[in-house]
């Protein structure tokens, strides 16, 4: 064969980087997602890029793909970055495969994409049963006229009005009005002795009587907030203070549809859509113990059957497409509370919880409670703020990332704002984090994250070449689910693979040395009096403390804790309160409460209940987060009890202990 004949077989310089990139999406889909490519043809195929997690809805992904023939399915999975299509015949997807295969479309954001394509041998998802409403949830749609809808909209008037008494504020996230009361983001409760002048408007007394004739609410409201909400924007997950309203709250949407996303303290999640015009009702279960927000996005991931307009998102990914938000404003009405709330769930009610101050867990169910209170749900309030605090990396641990081999596959359990993702070029890293507002900074940044718990990490087992998990394990509550967090970790290692582990240490003076976090301290003498002396104070304010969480500790920032352990072996300590730490200061207990103090205004997360000393001049709500501070060699022995791993390395850095291990 001359050399003429042989250069028609040789692939130009495009067509050898489009294989290039074929094969790399071939091989993220193996490795991350477990899907087998497969290299004959078949009548299934699986369109890399074309997914609901790329902004790519079914409307616009469909006719492309019968372009080339009949579909007779398309599977988009919620929020990932491929989609499953499958056509009638293997004449017609061989088709697709050579006509779309380095195709450039453009998704509904109006960003081009590329779609690579590969045969699998069946096009299917696990789909996960349907969810149920959380019990005292209801949606009913049209509840008003598309008239009545808009004379509503026209009668909010939006221009700043200073003789207006009536409170008006532009958030980051949106655009609120108050009336009856206004409502106070600092403390999230009312001022029950200071009523706004003129009460409700009068344009919702018909809506309000009709409601009550129909059983929607007990009690005619007293307070009613207005949220302006352009696509985009959202509010972080909560839960309306107890002490501040009474059960049922309905909220009246305007002007276009949304997603309300609703969480069980247990992590079960369930996305509702709330159609124009329709009133959400919220009474019992739902109200006072699932957390309710709505996610910052521009589009929402919807059924895309006409017949399905309210209720839950289900997990049909036969029937899941993405809507584009519009302009959508809230009417919230609520019923102020003269009295304490005596609801059915005292752990998380501010009114009941000064009776029952957090103790030391005595369960694991009970461990799980205090997590979630005085972690997940501090770290979601205080994200914005505290991802601000978190940018510069800690030099050991860049020593561990730089390394590693260039293409290894690295996961950091509890990756916070991304700080270490991107350090090294050359790793596959993907971070995950039980916060979701954590979690979108880090997709801001242009990383790959996902929210999880540290306990159930969704990745295969033995997937990843190395793990970081950077002052997360101190935050469990009991030395048993430090252990499960340790073995988790190991699980997705490789046999070979090695992680690094960070956790506060109660030893912050070692080697005669403070540490960072001691000599951040500007006024240290005196502090060990006052943590002695001032026992009183500081149960007082255990008893008053917001329902939420805590997190991150290695990073010049305070934690303690208050259970006396040794080594891993967990006792039960009889009504032993959580002290709450004095910020910059040795450590007197391993289980405590750390303050945090929201500065300036969160960009991801408003405060829940602050609380600080009587007489504080310091205006900005504190938070409280649970941590276990580790004495020397508690670390090593906790990582003993894994089986198959080798310790390579322990060492203490800047009051933190660490270990590098190795799974055999």
């Amino acid at each position: 064969m001359d050399s003429n004949h042989q250069s028609n077989y040789k692939l130009s310089k495009t067509e050898k980087k489009f294989l290039r990139k074929q094969i790399k999406a071939k091989h993220t889909l193996l490795r991350h997602e477990g899907i087998e490519t497969v290299s004959y043809a078949t009548q299934s195929l699986v369109v890399a890029n074309g997914g609901l997690g790329n902004g790519m809805s079914r409307n616009q992904l469909l006719p492309v793909l019968e372009k080339c023939g009949l579909v007779d399915a398309l599977l988009m999975p919620p929020n990932k970055p491929y989609s499953f299509a499958r056509y009638r015949t293997t004449e017609e997807s061989k088709r697709a495969y050579v006509t779309l295969n380095g195709k450039e479309v453009v998704d509904d954001l109006g960003q081009k994409i590329i779609l690579y394509l590969n045969f699998v041998e069946k096009a299917q998802w696990k789909e996960l049963r349907p969810q149920a409403l959380p019990p005292g949830l209801m949606v009913v749609e049209e509840i008003i006229s598309s008239e009545e809808e808009k004379m509503l909209l026209e009668s909010v008037d939006w221009t700043e009005d200073t003789s207006n008494q009536n409170s008006q504020k532009s958030l980051k996230h949106r655009r609120v009005k108050h009336f009856g009361y206004e409502f106070h983001y600092e403390n999230n409760n009312v001022d029950k002795d200071k009523p706004l002048p003129g009460g409700l408007p009068d344009i919702c007394d018909s809506f309000l009587e009709k409601w009550l004739r129909e059983g929607y609410i007990k009690h005619k409201p007293d307070q009613m907030t207005i949220n302006q909400y352009e696509p985009g924007q959202g509010i972080p997950a909560h839960i309306d203070t107890h002490s501040a309203f009474e059960d049922e709250i309905v909220s009246l949407s305007l002007g276009s549809e949304i997603v309300m996303d609703f969480k069980h303290p247990d992590g079960i999640a369930v996305p509702v859509m709330l159609p124009r015009r329709s009133l959400l009702v919220m009474t019992g279960e739902s109200r006072y113990l699932w957390t309710h927000g709505i996610t910052c996005r521009k589009f929402d991931t919807v059924q895309a059957s006409e017949s399905h307009k309210s209720g839950i998102i289900t997990s049909d990914v036969g029937d899941l497409t993405l809507s584009k938000r519009g302009l959508r404003t809230s009417f919230t009405f609520r019923k102020v509370r003269q009295t304490p709330c005596k609801c059915s769930y005292p752990l998380v009610c501010d009114s009941q919880r000064k009776e029952t101050p957090p103790s030391f867990p005595e369960s694991d169910k009970e461990a799980s409670r205090l997590e979630q209170e005085y972690v997940h749900q501090v770290y979601e309030e205080i994200a914005g703020h505290f991802s601000s605090t978190r940018h510069t990396p800690w030099p050991h641990i860049v020593e561990f990332l730089k390394a590693l081999p260039s293409g290894s596959i690295v996961a950091d359990i509890g990756c916070g704002n991304g700080k270490y993702l991107g350090i090294n070029k050359e790793l596959y890293m993907i971070g995950c984090d039980r916060s979701q507002n954590l979690v979108d900074i880090c997709r801001e940044r242009q990383f790959q994250a996902f929210v999880c718990d540290a306990l159930a990490v969704p990745v295969r087992s033995g997937s990843c070449d190395a793990c970081i998990s950077i002052a997360v394990i101190h935050h469990f509550a009991t030395a048993e689910r430090r252990v499960a967090a340790l073995q988790e970790i190991v699980r997705l290692l490789r046999p070979g693979g090695k992680a690094l582990i960070y956790v506060w240490a109660m030893e912050q003076e070692y080697n005669k040395q403070k540490s960072k976090y001691l000599r951040g301290n500007r006024n240290s003498q005196g502090k060990k009096e006052e943590m002695n002396s001032d026992t009183s104070v500081q149960r007082s304010l255990v008893e008053q403390m917001p329902d939420m969480g805590s997190r991150d500790s290695a990073s010049s920032v305070p934690h303690i804790n208050d259970s006396q352990e040794g080594g891993c072996n967990s006792r039960q300590v009889s009504n032993s309160k959580l002290p709450i730490h004095v910020n910059r200061t040795s450590f007197y207990s391993q289980d405590v409460l750390v303050p945090w103090h929201l500065k300036g205004n969160s960009d991801k997360g408003k405060p829940v209940e602050p609380i600080g000393p009587i007489g504080s001049q310091d205006p900005s709500p504190v938070f409280h987060r649970y941590y276990h501070v580790f004495r020397e060699g508690e670390l090593e022995a906790a990582c003993r009890t894994v089986s198959d791993v080798r310790i390579l390395q322990s060492y203490y850095d800047q009051g933190n202990w660490c270990v590098i291990l190795q799974k055999a």
